[in-house]
């Protein structure tokens, strides 16, 4: 299956601080061409928690359009992953959403 920048999916996210693996959400933050050339792809963590200390969590403003079940956020939790983990793909981020995350990332990720 073919994956794109900012294709919601359900993967496995481990929980470090506990010995299992839940399925969870997750934004895809590579490339078009990434994902097309690698077996991998690079994601963010997608939560529901509504207390954070996270500065660069980006409120999903249409979680619906996106088709998640509650309101949610993206967490800078980033890894990669290879495509065939994937469970299944849920929606995608509306336009607004992918423009605040690209500032997320700009300001975030990228120095000045």
């Amino acid at each position: 299956m073919s994956y794109e920048p900012y294709d919601i999916v359900v993967v496995p996210f481990p929980f470090t601080e506990k010995k299992r693996v839940k399925h969870r959400p997750a934004v895809i933050i590579s490339s078009h061409l990434f994902n097309a050339s690698h077996d991998h792809i690079t994601l963010a963590m997608i939560t529901s928690a509504t207390i954070s200390s996270w500065i660069s969590d980006t409120e999903i403003r249409d979680w619906k359009t996106a088709q998640l079940m509650v309101p949610c956020r993206i967490r800078f939790k980033l890894f990669t992953l290879p495509k065939d983990l994937i469970v299944r793909q849920l929606g995608n981020l509306s336009q607004h959403d992918r423009g605040v995350l690209n500032e997320t990332i700009r300001t975030t990720l990228i120095p000045a």
